[in-house]
C-alpha cells in the first residue's frame, strides 16, 4: 500500500477506491474472500426457541453463486414484496471478525518501515487482529483492553503472544494508556478505526461485493468508531451511485447518529449496550467526514432487536454471531419496517445486504440470548 495518506476532506470516491484497491493487495495475499449467503427466513420464529414440532427445515444457507443465480426466485418463507436479506460473513475470518483486514494493512506497513513494536487500544476484536498480524510479520504487540473485555476475546489475544494491559471501560482510557505506552517504548500505535491504513483495509470488504451489487441494493454496516463504514462507503460510492450504504448503531451507543444530527463530532458520555465492539464514545476524526459525505442513512436498534437478530442468525442460518456482529441484521429488519425513511429503503428489486461483522461471543452470554 502506498505510504501516501489522504485527507478525508479531499478523498474523492475514485481516489479512495484506488487507495482501497492498493490495500487489497495486502489483504487478499493472506485472506480469501468471506462468504456471501442468502438468509432463508421462517415466519415461524419471532423469538425464543421453537417447539420441536415447529422446527425449521434443514435449509441452512444458500452458497453465493453470482448475482444472477437466484435473484428471480422468491423465497418460500419471505413475504411477497419484501426485500431479500443477504449476509456477508466476516464472522468467518481467521480471527472471527472483519478487524483483521485493517490490522493486516496497518501492521504490514509498519513492518515494511522497520517498526518492531505495535501498540493498540481495543475492545477486543481489533486487538486480536493486531496480535495476529504482529505475529505474522514478526513484531511485538501490546494490546490495551477494558477490564470488561469478554474472556473469550482476552484469551484469544493472549494465545497469539501479545502483551495485555487492562484499564477502565471507557475507550478514552484505552487510548490514553496506549499512547503513553507507545511514547515510553518507542512503539507505533495502530488505532482501531481512526487510522487511514485501517480504513483502507476495512474497505476491501466492499471490493468482494462488486460482482454482486446492483442498483437498488442497500448495504447495512454496523457503526462504532466508523472505520468499517467509512471504508465501505468510500469504495461503494466510487462504483455504484444507485447502491445505498446505511449505518446501524445500538440505541445505547448512538454517538454517530448524534454527531450527524449536530453536524460535528459529539461525544456520548454514557454507553449502554451489549454490543461491546460498538462502544465508541465519539466518531473518529478521520472517519466522520467520510461518513458525512458517503453514508446515505443511519438507523438505531434496541438491545432486544440485537438479541432477536442474533437468535435468528443461529436458528435460521445456523450461524454464531456476537451482539456487535448481529447489529446490521437487526438494522435490515428495521429498514424493512420503514425505519430510516426513503434514504434507507431498497429500490425496486433491491436487496438488503447485512455485514455480520464478528462472531467472538462469550458462550454463556450467547446461550442466555438464545434462550430469551
Amino acid at each position: 500500500m502506498s505510504a501516501e495518506v489522504p485527507h478525508p476532506d479531499t478523498l474523492t470516491p475514485a481516489w479512495g477506491l484506488s487507495w482501497i484497491a492498493a490495500a487489497a493487495e495486502t489483504v487478499h495475499k493472506y485472506l480469501p474472500p468471506t462468504p456471501l449467503v442468502r438468509l432463508w427466513e421462517s415466519a415461524s420464529i419471532s423469538g425464543g426457541l421453537p417447539p420441536t414440532e415447529d422446527a425449521l427445515p434443514a435449509r441452512g444457507m444458500l452458497p453465493f453463486q453470482g448475482p444472477d443465480a437466484s435473484n428471480e426466485k422468491e423465497s418460500p418463507v419471505t413475504k411477497r414484496g419484501e426485500a431479500e436479506i443477504w449476509l456477508k460473513l466476516e464472522s468467518l475470518q481467521p480471527i472471527g471478525a472483519f478487524k483483521i483486514r485493517g490490522a493486516l494493512v496497518a501492521v504490514a506497513d509498519a513492518a515494511r518501515r522497520g517498526v518492531r513494536h505495535v501498540v493498540t487500544p481495543s475492545s477486543g476484536n481489533h486487538g486480536r487482529a493486531v496480535a495476529f498480524a504482529a505475529k505474522l510479520f514478526g513484531l511485538k504487540a501490546t494490546v490495551v483492553v477494558p477490564e470488561t473485555i469478554p474472556a473469550v476475546k482476552r484469551e484469544a489475544i493472549a494465545a497469539l503472544g501479545a502483551e495485555i494491559v487492562q484499564v477502565g471501560a471507557r475507550s478514552s482510557e484505552r487510548l490514553e494508556e496506549a499512547e503513553s505506552i507507545a511514547a515510553e517504548r518507542e512503539a507505533e500505535i495502530v488505532y482501531p478505526y481512526d487510522d487511514p491504513r485501517v480504513v483502507a483495509g476495512q474497505g476491501t470488504l466492499a471490493l468482494e461485493l462488486f460482482s454482486f451489487l446492483r442498483t437498488g441494493d442497500v448495504l447495512l454496516v454496523p457503526v462504532g468508531g466508523g472505520g468499517l463504514i467509512a471504508g465501505i462507503a468510500t469504495a461503494v460510492k466510487a462504483r455504484f451511485s444507485g447502491v445505498r450504504v446505511v449505518g446501524v448503531e445500538p440505541e445505547g451507543a448512538d454517538d454517530t447518529r448524534r454527531s450527524l444530527e449536530a453536524g460535528y463530532r459529539v461525544r456520548r458520555e454514557t454507553i449502554e449496550t451489549m454490543a461491546d465492539g460498538l462502544r465508541a464514545e465519539m466518531p473518529g476524526a478521520f472517519t466522520f467526514p467520510l461518513v458525512q459525505r458517503y453514508v446515505d442513512a443511519l438507523v438505531t436498534v434496541s438491545e432486544e432487536e440485537i438479541a432477536a437478530a442474533l437468535r435468528r442468525l443461529f436458528l435460521e442460518a445456523r450461524l454464531v454471531a456476537e451482539p456487535s456482529g448481529a447489529v446490521a441484521l437487526a438494522g435490515a429488519f428495521a429498514v424493512r419496517e420503514g425505519r430510516g425513511g426513503r434514504a434507507a429503503a431498497p429500490g425496486e428489486g433491491g436487496r438488503l445486504i447485512a455485514v455480520i461483522s464478528g462472531g467472538n461471543v462469550d458462550p454463556e452470554l450467547f446461550c442466555s440470548l438464545i434462550r430469551r
